[in-house]
């Protein structure tokens, strides 16, 4: 009897022990499963970046009731307006030391210019301050290939130079023409493929062609005109640093008289104008009317027609050259936008907060000797006294159907053909 209640005892006391590791085991199973990440974990692990995952893991992990898991969310965007905020006080300050970085670049151009040579101002009515900033220091290293190129072509650092790919061969094969007849010598093709190398080469015309470029060799082969247009920023770049001052033309021109002759090389650019008469083209105070304004219903605003990209001649100077990488960094920014009107915006927004504007000084070309097509079709040739004039370059750019044009405007001015430019109309025939 003793040994059975001995066993017994030795039993109870194992079956205890037994019952305990197996409750023990159970509890660790459900908690296990509802708390995989620990009972005091307070949030899952994050296992990506993006910052629902965690709470997807807890919907899945955890029995939320509906109401439980929009307290979670509206936590969630909480703290994202929290961040949000900070960010904006972030910006803020960015700006601010921004507008401070600004003033005080500002006031060393000022200390810069007052430990140079100084000079007394002239009399009263007798200031005339300098128009063009300083040429740059040419750097042959841009590219030796175009360097050794423009070393034979140009005249005194100038050249006339011009985009082209097989899509404007007509129009190429008029504009070198035009060039030859009027005996200008310092004028280089840059040919966008090697169908117009070939053209160039066969007709004795210096020419040009880029280092391969995935883009540039894409938008030249089979771009619009206007998509080649806006190369022309990205390409003119080097010849301005190589020290070479350049007068861009598009094809679309035809050339009567050297332009070179009728520079006036005072500014950093000299443009033409889309303007057809004096207030357009060189610009006039234009009044605008606010009637609820009572007192002050007129505003006087300043107003100037478009200077046309496709014609300007460019010196190499600092501001010149950052005018080129705008242009050509928005183009590409901005793909869908025209060049013509990111050229103009660059030239003419002043700074503000924010904003550093280019200090680029221009002068805008006689627009009759340099003249547009709607002053020629719309306007010159209605007009006795007008006709008589001879332009310097006519360019082709308000019209649509501009091989045709070109040669009524050379059978005209160059043959002599009075009755040429008779049968268009002033404006597009769409």
């Amino acid at each position: 009897m003793g040994v059975c209640t001995e066993k017994c005892d030795k039993w109870g006391q194992g079956s205890r022990i037994g019952a305990a590791i197996v409750i023990g085991v159970v509890v660790g199973c459900v908690f296990a499963f509802f708390y995989p990440y620990g009972f005091f974990y307070p949030d899952p692990p994050a296992q990506t970046d993006h910052p629902f995952f965690k709470y997807n893991v807890l919907a899945k992990s955890w029995s939320y009731e509906s109401t439980e898991w929009m307290n979670v969310l509206r936590s969630y965007i909480r703290r994202l307006s929290e961040r949000n905020a900070e960010l904006q006080k972030q910006v803020k300050e960015l700006n601010e030391k921004l507008q401070i970085a600004e003033q005080e670049k500002g006031r060393a151009q000022e200390l810069l210019v007052s430990l140079g040579e100084r000079e007394k101002a002239a009399p009263f009515g007798k200031v005339k301050s300098t128009r063009t900033n300083p040429l740059v220091l040419p750097d042959k290293s841009v590219n030796p290939r175009l360097t050794k190129i423009l070393a034979e072509v140009a005249v005194g650092n100038e050249v006339i130079v011009v985009l082209a790919n097989s899509n404007v061969k007509s129009m190429l094969e008029i504009w070198m023409a035009s060039v030859k007849r009027v005996g200008i010598p310092n004028y280089l093709v840059v040919a966008l493929d090697d169908d117009i190398v070939n053209f160039c080469k066969e007709n004795g015309v210096h020419v040009y062609k880029r280092d391969p470029d995935e883009t540039v060799d894409f938008i030249g082969k089979t771009g619009s005109n206007q998509a080649v247009s806006g190369l022309k920023f990205q390409i003119l770049t080097e010849f301005l640093q190589l020290g070479y001052s350049v007068l861009l033309s598009d094809i679309d021109i035809v050339y009567l008289q050297n332009p070179f002759d009728h520079l006036y090389r005072d500014s950093d650019m000299e443009v033409m104008s889309d303007g057809h008469n004096n207030m357009t083209a060189y610009g006039y105070n234009d009044v605008s009317d606010e009637p609820d304004m009572g007192w002050g219903r007129y505003a006087h605003t300043m107003r100037i027609w478009a200077y046309n990209s496709g014609f300007f001649y460019i010196r190499p100077t600092v501001p010149a050259i950052e005018l080129l990488d705008r242009v050509a960094e928005r183009l590409t920014r901005e793909p869908n936008s025209w060049d013509q009107a990111v050229f103009n915006e660059e030239l003419a927004f002043p700074s503000y907060p924010g904003y550093i504007g280019l200090y680029v000084s221009r002068r805008v070309m006689d627009f009759y000797l340099f003249m547009n097509s709607k002053v020629l079709f719309k306007i010159v040739r209605k007009d006795s006294s007008l006709k008589k004039l001879k332009p310097v370059v006519v360019h082709i750019n308000y019209h649509p159907d501009k091989l045709y044009r070109m040669k009524a405007v050379v059978e005209y001015y160059v043959n002599g053909k009075q009755n040429a430019l008779d049968t268009f109309p002033d404006g597009s025939d769409w």
